[in-house]
């Protein structure tokens, strides 16, 4: 997780990746995939195993911070500081609206829907000011497209799983906000810094979330506390960190495409280990979505490369 300051060659947009990065994205993409499985199977609150993975993972960061990284902390500029507390209050607000989503529809919805990520990025970006190509805008229209399919199929089972789409969706719409902050952030500040900052507020803000909803944090069961550890172990650290680290020497175009394999990956987990099948009507939804949503990525130039999705 630790940032660096080597200059290093930036790789171009859609380059093969060096042998050695493919592995570590495969390994990444298997720990990214175990998530929405592992959420969906975890005999606890909602808003609990939200703030539980990211508590367990600010009591890890939090003394390598102190230790190494003490006087970085201290020197951050009030803008740092506020826009990493809005990173984190972001990034609350999308693992409470995904992790709920888990539990209303199935895995392989809510997965593809909270990939929609990097469309509320171009339409941030947008207004900021950003131009988006008209390639772009044709993948944010057959993602919405796909979007809509997907929901039409789940509306067909119950409104419930209507109700978890809805919230995968502002899922994706929090993580996108979320990047959009920390992406300032890091412009200055180290992965590992700007991460434990974040984190630790984003636990905060999902503590108190769970003392309002009066959802238990504690009296699980074994299984359930392996769960969640196994979560904060996966997708929090070795997912994600992973993706970071080839970033020097892969394009972020490229780390991104790769991530969408997740939806596959944690639809089939979801299949052999939880029994959800998605039905055959929902099959064509995610396709297309996914389709619309990598010609978004790989429509972005090299200056406003998409960041990596976040679960």
């Amino acid at each position: 997780m630790a940032g660096g300051s080597e200059a290093t060659t930036a790789p171009a947009v859609l380059d093969l990746p060096p042998a050695s990065d493919l592995a570590v994205i495969a390994i990444g993409l298997a720990a990214v995939s175990t998530s929405g499985p592992l959420i969906a199977a975890t005999a606890a609150p909602a808003l609990a195993i939200a703030f539980w993975r990211n508590g367990f993972a600010s009591v890890v960061l939090a003394p390598l911070v102190l230790i190494r990284h003490r006087a970085e902390v201290a020197s951050l500029s009030r803008r740092e500081w506020r826009l990493a507390l809005v990173a984190g209050v972001l990034l609350a607000a999308h693992f409470a609206t995904w992790v709920i989503s888990l539990r209303l529809t199935t895995v392989a919805s809510a997965t593809a829907l909270v990939a929609t990520q990097p469309i509320w990025v171009a339409l941030l970006a947008r207004r900021s000011g950003a131009l988006i190509p008209p390639r772009a805008w044709i993948g944010i229209v057959v993602a919405v497209v796909g979007a809509g399919v997907l929901t039409g199929a789940d509306l067909s089972t119950s409104w419930r799983a209507l109700g978890g789409d809805v919230l995968a969706v502002a899922g994706g719409a929090g993580a996108a906000g979320y990047i959009v902050a920390g992406s300032e952030v890091r412009r200055h500040v180290t992965t590992t810094t700007y991460t434990a900052v974040c984190y630790a507020t984003t636990s905060v803000v999902l503590l108190l979330a769970c003392v309002a909803a009066q959802q238990s944090l504690t009296g699980y069961t074994g299984g359930a506390w392996l769960r969640l550890v196994g979560l904060t172990i996966g997708a929090q650290f070795l997912g994600h960190s992973l993706f970071n680290r080839v970033l020097r020497t892969t394009s972020p175009t490229v780390v991104s495409l790769a991530i969408l394999f997740e939806v596959p990956g944690a639809s089939l987990l979801a299949a052999a280990f939880l029994g959800q099948r998605p039905s055959w009507l929902a099959v064509p939804g995610v396709v297309i979505l996914m389709a619309g949503i990598g010609v978004v990525i790989t429509a972005r130039g090299r200056a406003t490369e998409p960041s990596l999705p976040v679960e």
